[in-house]
């Protein structure tokens, strides 16, 4: 996968180099490149905002260096206009969460805009052909925002995990929370871990695990369930959460 960042602050990027997300570059399973779209003004002070028309508070960040930096991108063959997502982060985005990790990862190329300031020039939008918001609540910027969404991405990029069922059986990216897990040691300050996880019966481990993550999803987070469709299996098992429950 190729990830271009258009950010006034690319050293805020520095953890993409670290933990899975340097070893995935390493490998070359994922390729970031970070431009600074300051370097794109074509005023003497290069500033890259100014007030808004018709005032009001803050500034706006003006198309032009923006606009510039995303051709460039093309010019150098950093970007396939053809094969790509642009995502700007915006309050008034769809919201982030594991479905849209997956279908992201999918994509060959990704474009992130990073905003700052109070905000973009309204024809900033159409270069977007996604707008996302990450929660309702405001950061300085979009550098943050970014990174959350592409250590999430990654994860389901093919290879970036040692092994790809840790992305499948995570909390979300089957609609539950996950399951409760243990290892060594089997007692811990008088804590034990389930028979059932040690007793080698992989079938009745599976059950055991679909059961507890229906009860902690049940429990932590009852929204999740009215987006799912169940099995009956696990219908059952809800029933029977929600009767001991009561």
């Amino acid at each position: 996968m190729k990830i271009n960042i258009l950010s006034l602050f690319p050293e805020m990027f520095a953890p993409l180099q670290q933990s899975l997300i340097g070893k995935a570059r390493e490998n070359g399973l994922l390729k970031v490149d970070i431009v600074n779209f300051r370097d794109y003004t074509t005023n003497k002070h290069h500033s890259v905002d100014d007030t808004p028309y018709g005032g009001g508070a803050g500034m706006l960040l003006m198309p032009q260096p923006i606009y510039a930096a995303m051709h460039s991108l093309v010019e150098k063959k950093l970007s396939n206009p053809n094969k790509r997502r642009v995502i700007i982060l915006d309050p008034a985005g769809q919201p982030f969460n594991a479905k849209m990790a997956q279908e992201f990862a999918q994509e060959p190329e990704l474009d992130f805009i990073c905003g700052h300031y109070e905000g973009y020039d309204h024809r900033i939008y159409d270069l977007a052909t996604d707008l996302v918001s990450i929660g309702d609540f405001v950061l300085t910027g979009g550098e943050l925002g970014a990174m959350v969404m592409i250590d999430a991405i990654a994860r389901f990029v093919p290879g970036v995990l040692g092994n790809q069922d840790s992305a499948e059986t995570d909390s979300f990216s089957s609609g539950l929370l996950e399951y409760p897990q243990y290892t060594r040691p089997a007692e811990f300050q008088g804590q034990v871990v389930p028979e059932v996880l040690r007793s080698g019966n992989h079938e009745k481990i599976r059950q055991w695990r679909l059961y507890q993550a229906l009860k902690r999803t049940y429990t932590k987070r009852p929204d999740l369930l009215a987006q799912q469709a169940l099995s009956a299996e696990a219908e059952q098992m809800l029933n029977d959460i929600k009767n001991n429950d009561c």
